[in-house]
């Protein structure tokens, strides 16, 4: 130009030659740089951060052209596949499948474990053994009575005993609030029984810590974030899970329950912007890694996903559950959370390194966004198997004191079940990476021709003080 503007678009960068311009360009911009004074290249900057810039109108279409019809395909899953509640059953009585009340322990008594054994009798077992043991100290030790009065349902105010023997892990004590089992076809000394401690109080005390946390650090952020976080739950509660049990193909409904969560908790926490669809993209496509693999190794490794009681109650109530398919829609729903954080992450970063350096082409803008996400990949997947570790650490410390190889543990279809969970999962994790850096580099720099990739080249040696702004402050177009 031949008064010496260099002008960047969406950068809002702006250069004359005695400081009398100020050129801003897209009114949702990162930074602003307002020129000096002087025509001899003395030139201050500030910057302003706000809202990325936005991209041209050109991919705007071209995202909602893929979005669009992603979005309307899920709203149409979600009411093909809403179930209207889970199927009513007659309950078994067992584990979680049983009626209960909330009950408080009145009153705590010592007694002689031999008063009150039922046969009188001194067990003559192997003392030698854990069981054997055991037996012998409920037999001469000092057990509890409790009396526990129940405080709901229609036998409110009504008590019952329960004895407690010396070597049990959950010791009751007065005043303790629990949870009894009501079961009616027992004799009626026997309907109701211990079942649990009641810890709603500090289950929701601690929640609300978490909340406050969020929010005061998060600020509005942070709300949108606790919406996000209870939609997914109503999703997860009033979908997912009673559209399973209602025989719908357990895999189907994790992808379209999975999506809806995802595009409801990005949009509401990231806002409606081409920024946060590019992070919609990556997690995607990373979901459909994810789900191609899962398939592939669980039918491969022949994983049946009946391996512990709750899935052995499950598969007997609904026997027409795909268990493997309801594994596989659990891989897939528990990668969807990490999976966001680094999408979000990866697209914002190369934001960022965009608005910082518009004149960074999109090889660039990849390269150093990946390396940014090389040091996410490492502490991800760190974070993913550990997760997974600790929650199977009871499981593992049985086979360390069974002291089973590495490989019969390994072999197991309990541990390989999180074997492949959790390799899956970081494959899927591993692959976000790349392709999320990659779709944010190319949309964030792909409205930029040429011309004006040279011009924003010129304007930021301008503002830079570079050899542009050495002559005289006049930009200058260099070719690529």
């Amino acid at each position: 130009m031949g008064d010496g503007h260099a002008r960047v678009t969406g950068a809002g960068l702006g250069h004359g030659p005695g400081g009398g311009h100020d050129h801003d360009h897209g009114g949702d911009h990162g930074h602003g740089l307002d020129p000096g004074s002087g025509s001899g290249g003395g030139h201050g900057h500030t910057h302003s951060h706000g809202p990325a810039a936005p991209v041209s109108k050109h991919l705007r279409k071209v995202i909602a052209a893929i979005l669009i019809p992603f979005t309307a395909a899920v709203v149409v899953g979600l009411a093909v596949l809403w179930p209207g509640g889970a199927p009513p059953h007659a309950r078994t009585g067992v584990g979680f499948d049983r009626q209960t009340q909330q009950a408080t322990v009145t009153k705590v008594a010592s007694v002689s474990c031999k008063a009150v054994n039922a046969s009188g009798e001194t067990p003559t077992g192997d003392t030698s053994t854990a069981e054997g043991s055991s037996a012998q100290q409920e037999a001469s030790g000092t057990c509890k009575k409790a009396t526990i009065r129940v405080d709901t349902g229609k036998d409110k105010g009504r008590t019952f005993t329960e004895i407690v023997q010396p070597d049990q892990s959950r010791q009751l004590h007065e005043g303790e609030k629990v949870v009894a089992a009501y079961e009616p076809s027992a004799p009626k000394d026997l309907q109701y029984s211990v079942t649990d401690v009641n810890r709603k109080f500090p289950m929701v005390l601690l929640a609300g810590i978490f909340a406050i946390a969020v929010v005061v650090v998060g600020r509005m952020r942070g709300v949108m974030a606790l919406v996000a976080l209870a939609v997914s739950f109503m999703v997860l509660t009033f979908f997912i899970l009673p559209a399973i049990l209602q025989g719908s193909n357990p895999l189907l409904v994790a992808v379209v329950g999975a999506s809806a969560i995802m595009l409801i908790a990005l949009y509401m926490c990231h806002g409606l912007s081409a920024r946060t669809s590019v992070a919609v993209l990556g997690t995607l496509l990373s979901l459909v890694l994810i789900g191609l693999l899962g398939s592939g190794f669980i039918d491969w490794a022949a994983l049946t996903g009946n391996t512990d009681d709750s899935t052995g109650l499950i598969h007997g109530l609904y026997p027409s559950i795909d268990m493997s398919g309801l594994l596989l829609a659990g891989v897939i729903i528990g990668s969807l959370g990490v999976l966001d954080d680094v999408t979000v992450t990866q697209t914002s970063a190369v934001w960022e390194l965009h608005e910082a350096n518009p004149s960074m082409g999109w090889r660039g803008l990849y390269r150093a966004g990946i390396r940014i996400g090389r040091d996410h990949i490492a502490s991800v997947v760190n974070t993913l198997v550990l997760a997974y570790a600790g929650a199977a650490l009871p499981l593992l410390l049985l086979f360390s004191i069974a002291q089973s190889s590495v490989g019969t543990v390994a072999n197991s279809e309990l541990v390989a079940e999180e074997i492949v969970r959790t390799l899956v999962g970081s494959i899927g994790l591993v692959a976000s990476v790349p392709v999320t850096t990659a779709l944010a580099a190319l949309v964030v720099s792909a409205d930029r021709s040429g011309p004006q990739a040279a011009t924003a080249t010129a304007g930021a040696e301008a503002a830079s003080g570079g050899p542009a702004a050495g002559r005289s402050g006049r930009g200058r177009r260099r070719k690529r």
